[in-house]
């Protein structure tokens, strides 16, 4: 799923497609959820259409025009993995606003025929009033193809517009080309805050939360049965002849019966009532053993000495365990539990949440958090039953701050926004809106802010031999109205700056997600700052080639951090890496001129080489184990050169920073610092994994940003980060420590000047690069105090 070109040819091989089927039909035949089971037959249905595609030649996975007869601008219906079912996500039965529509015109009820209306003077009012009120949805891009035909006409751009209906005419009786009517607000021009989930959305994740089981069953137990369990023990201590006496040391008399038939009737009712608890159930239980001695004295039975020393031993237990009913530590300890069990249920909490969200707009975020989360009020005890004053739980008040409206930094800093990969998915809304800013006229600025965040909602495709996926400029009727684009350059660089700050400030240990990248790469573009940002390859469909752009990024990093501890450290020669830019720059020139097809080039062999090489010269280092992992496959080999050219091109950070130039506070220090922090608690979890080679490649990325931050810092700073990097370490369990010893010893090495020997080791082993892939197990899955402990 990159970006760029190769020069062989791979086809997609049907096993994941099939394995993908066999899965989901197995879902749908046994799964015991009625809701699961349909989601399960309509990804049977999707995968059976990706499996005939292939076999009937419908459909070529890998390429980015995957569907026979659809242009590569046609969004796809896209199923786990990537692969294209054959239909269009805009095709399909007419939707139920499109019936509605062809009523309201008097049309045939068919896609052919609304297209053909939308031409007439009567479908173009009807367009401009759309476009005019903004009221509209666009939920897949095609459904903004019409609008855009019509601002074409309004505003004279007649063969623009011609030349729009040209294309899309073809696709007429298969595509929807129409915006969906909307009653709600149109979008704003500029936003400046963002909700990570709507009210509406909020709303329903309250609505399924459910009673926890566990918890009501605790509660029964504290309000009922407990309270009925003291009861009949103070009933049996009656017969005691004296306050430390043996019970039944009395004969029970016809009021101490009659007393006990009516506990045994309040029970009967109890237990038809109260069903959760199971426990006074139980005939060998305290509470069983009481009420069965109960029931027979109740019935005239004498009992036997076996099932006497039973009452006896339980009324003595229970005395011992919590006292005399009455006495001070009993009554203390059935208070704490009475108060206890008189707290709101978090079901209940939420219903009353569910309440306030009510009458707020349902599909924006909430600005102001203070009333949703304040504790119960008088009026709505009143309502619910519920203690004024009660506060909501964490895990609720988690719920409700989702729906929080701010700036994204805002959202990352009250960790509503926790990941980059979160953050990736609010980021297209922005960049919506600086894409739009560039458009002068609004209607167009609204269209085009809408359009984007459909597109938006593409999923990418499964792209063998480095195809890239379709960008928007590629939609025709984004292209149609290229030309009403001003210079929107400062604006994107802006953002650019804001939001790569954001991601390197808000998760340093972090590398950038694709999704991230691919919306950072379109402001890029925009601002024409040269600077080139590159995707993390998927090491399974990895074919030993990287486009251009990535020796382009390498050199980048070697202008910053040339002659840098990162240089040292990871063994780069970055005035090699120029010298092969400059190289390839020549021959990708003498083409031009005549010599070769004039096309620009589409692989950087110099760079795949270097990348090969390196990931060569490291498979020497020593090994550690191999359980648990696939560590020795051809996917592992080729993660080994994929990290090698994250390496080298610092995987976008050096492109930030130098071309950018983002500069995040409070400064690098503090950066590489909370990097060793991400490194330590990912460290924590190699410990007893059974598979812990994905934890490790991460902990190596965020050790890799750890070593770049650092080497932003001066000396003196680097020496200091330095010295407390082992007081962090200790922090966490004694393995951490232990087993990043040789990781700090190596960057200490280099930091004074030393070097790796050429398989990065040095002092004998005792200092190593730490690096993530690897084919030969890992140094970092052993546990040296393990070890030490056997040894002794």
């Amino acid at each position: 799923m990159n970006d760029d070109a190769d020069q062989q040819h791979l086809t997609a091989n049907p096993g994941y497609a099939q394995g993908q089927l066999a899965k989901a039909f197995t879902t749908a035949l046994t799964h015991g959820d009625t809701d699961t089971r349909r989601r399960a037959e309509s990804r049977v249905t999707r995968w059976r259409a990706v499996l005939a595609g292939m076999a009937g030649g419908l459909l070529s996975i890998g390429s980015r025009t995957p569907v026979a007869g659809l242009p590569a601008w046609v969004t796809p219906e896209v199923v786990h993995g990537s692969f294209a079912t054959g239909t269009p996500s805009a095709g399909g039965p007419l939707q139920p606003y499109e019936t509605r529509l062809a009523e309201r015109f008097g049309v045939p009820a068919d896609r052919r025929a609304l297209f053909a209306h939308c031409l007439t003077d009567t479908g173009l009012a009807w367009l401009w009033g759309q476009l005019n009120s903004g009221r509209y949805e666009v939920t897949v891009p095609e459904e903004g193809a019409l609008l855009t035909m019509a601002w074409l006409v309004r505003h004279g751009e007649t063969a623009a517009a011609l030349d729009l209906v040209a294309e899309l005419e073809p696709f007429a009786d298969q595509l929807r080309f129409l915006p969906r009517p909307s009653t709600g607000r149109p979008a704003p021009d500029v936003t400046d805050a963002l909700h990570r989930r709507s009210v509406s959305d909020t709303v329903d994740r309250l609505v399924r939360r459910r009673p926890n089981a566990a918890v009501e069953t605790q509660r029964e137990a504290l309000a009922v049965w407990q309270p009925f369990g003291d009861e009949l023990l103070a009933h049996w201590l009656e017969t005691a002849g004296g306050e430390n006496g043996p019970v039944l040391e009395l004969v029970p008399d016809a009021d101490w019966l009659e007393r006990g038939a009516g506990l045994l009737s309040r029970y009967r009712l109890l237990a038809e009532e109260h069903t959760r608890c199971g426990k006074h159930r139980d005939p060998k239980g305290n509470l069983g053993i009481l009420r069965g001695a109960l029931e027979e004295n109740v019935a005239g039975r004498e009992l036997d000495a076996r099932r006497l020393g039973l009452l006896r031993h339980a009324v003595a237990s229970m005395v011992l365990r919590r006292g005399l009913p009455g006495s001070a530590p009993h009554t203390e300890l059935r208070r704490v539990q009475r108060a206890q069990a008189a707290l709101p249920s978090h079901h209940a909490l939420a219903q009353v949440l569910v309440g306030r969200l009510a009458g707020l707009p349902q599909e924006a975020g909430i600005a102001d958090l203070t009333p949703v989360l304040a504790p119960v009020s008088e009026p709505e005890q009143r309502e619910t039953g519920l203690p004024a004053g009660a506060q909501l739980p964490p895990v609720l008040r988690r719920v409700v701050e989702g729906a929080l409206s701010a700036p994204v930094s805002t959202l990352v800093e009250r960790g509503v926004v926790p990941s980059a990969e979160v953050l990736a998915e609010l980021v297209p809304r922005l960049v919506a809106v600086t894409t739009a800013r560039a458009y002068d006229d609004k209607a167009l600025r609204t269209l085009m802010a809408t359009n984007y965040r459909a597109f938006r909602n593409r999923r990418s495709l499964l792209l063998l031999n480095l195809e890239r996926q379709v960008r928007i400029e590629e939609l025709p009727w984004v292209r149609a109205v290229a030309a009403q684009r001003g210079d929107g350059t400062a604006e994107a660089a802006l953002l650019l700056r804001q939001l790569g700050e954001l991601a390197v400030r808000g998760f340093p240990g972090t590398i950038l997600p694709n999704p991230l990248v691919r919306e950072l790469g379109v402001l890029a573009r925009q601002s024409e700052l040269g600077a080139p940002l590159v995707e993390e390859l998927a090491a399974d469909i990895f074919m030993d080639a990287f486009g251009p752009k990535f020796l382009v990024a390498a050199g980048i990093a070697g202008e910053l951090l040339g002659g840098s501890l990162y240089e040292r450290y990871y063994g780069v020669d970055y005035a090699a890496i120029h010298d092969l830019a400059i190289a390839e720059t020549s021959e990708a020139a003498g083409r031009s001129d005549g010599t070769g097809s004039g096309a620009g080039p589409r692989t950087s062999p110099g760079f795949a080489r270097l990348c090969a090489e390196r990931a060569a010269a490291a498979s020497s280092a020593p090994a550690g184990p191999k359980s648990g992992s696939s560590s020795g496959s051809w996917v592992a080999a080729n993660g080994k050169v994929i990290e090698q050219s994250q390496i080298l091109t610092t995987h976008n950070l050096a492109t930030l920073v130098h071309r950018v130039g983002i500069a995040p506070e409070p400064g690098w220090a503090d950066l590489a610092r909370r990097c060793f922090g991400t490194v330590c608690r990912l460290t924590t979890r190699v410990h007893h994994n059974p598979w812990p080679y994905s934890t490790i490649k991460d902990a190596a990325y965020a050790w890799r940003q750890l070593v770049f931050h650092l080497s932003l810092c001066p000396p003196s700073e680097q020496r200091r980060v330095l010295d407390g990097l082992d007081a962090e370490a200790a922090r966490h369990a004694p393995h951490v420590a232990a087993r990043l010893a040789p990781a700090l010893a190596g960057l200490r090495l280099v930091a004074d000047g030393g070097a790796f020997a050429p398989d990065g080791t040095a002092d004998g082993g005792r200092a190593r690069r730490l690096l993530g892939w690897t084919t030969d197990g890992h140094w970092l899955a052993t546990d040296p105090t393990a070890v030490e402990t056997k040894g002794s």
